[in-house]
């Protein structure tokens, strides 16, 4: 994928996970994205280390993992933030 189209991912993955698990400290649209896309690359790591699967795509899947990935990272953000 192109640098646009991994933002555009980003940006819709980030948003889905603020509104699945909301966090009070919001980085604004720049925080969603990098939420986002670090989501995916964390989703997409234990994906096909634990699970064997394929992520590449733009596709329903990589969708999924990728929120996943998201909201372990808004969880452990938070986490982290109260200890």
């Amino acid at each position: 994928m192109n640098i646009i189209t991994w933002t555009i991912f980003g940006l819709i993955v980030g948003a889905a996970a603020n509104i699945i698990f909301p966090d009070s400290s919001r980085g604004g649209i720049l925080g969603a994205i990098l939420l986002g896309v670090a989501g995916a690359v964390v989703g997409g790591l234990i994906a096909s280390m634990f699970f064997g699967q394929n992520v590449s795509g733009f596709n329903l899947p990589s969708l999924v993992i990728a929120i996943g990935g998201s909201i372990l990272l808004l969880f452990l953000g938070r986490y982290l933030r109260r200890t």
